[in-house]
């Protein structure tokens, strides 16, 4: 069941999952986790059984809504979980996005480019790190 957790983000195991989406620091994570209950930005969990399985965070900007955090536990990786959180946030948000946009690594690109977003490099936006923007563009049907 998906919900919206953005006033809770400070929660340690809402801090964990947004831990394996952000540089691995403290300081990444407490940036994180304040940017959701400090702005217009929103924080959902995917919960199964009372237990909290995958976030993901995000902005609607227009017809856009761009991905700011997505992240599953590890041991749940590969089961679906990322991409339910997707369709299922889709869902949810009125209006109804045009298109969807990630920016990411190339540890997590693979899995936007296995459920259907369109990839392109933005370089080393960091030194030694490319970068990748995704895209999807909603079809009606998923509406």
């Amino acid at each position: 069941m998906l919900k919206d957790i953005t006033m809770q983000a400070s929660q340690p195991e809402i801090r964990e999952l947004l831990s394996y989406s952000v540089f691995p620091d403290p300081a990444a994570v407490d940036e994180a986790a304040a940017s959701y209950q400090s702005g217009d930005s929103r924080l959902f969990g995917y919960e199964e059984d009372g237990l909290l399985l995958g976030v993901i965070g995000f902005d609607v900007k227009e017809d856009e809504l761009i991905i700011r955090h997505l992240a599953v536990l590890p041991e749940n990786r590969g089961k679906g979980y990322g991409r339910g959180l997707i369709l299922e946030l889709l869902l949810e948000v009125q209006p109804k996005p045009e298109r969807v946009i990630a920016e990411t690594d190339e540890e997590a690109v693979n899995f936007y480019r296995s459920i259907g977003f369109e990839v392109y490099s933005l370089g080393e936006k960091y030194p030694g790190v490319e970068r990748f923007r995704c895209i999807y563009e909603v079809e009606e049907s998923e509406e």
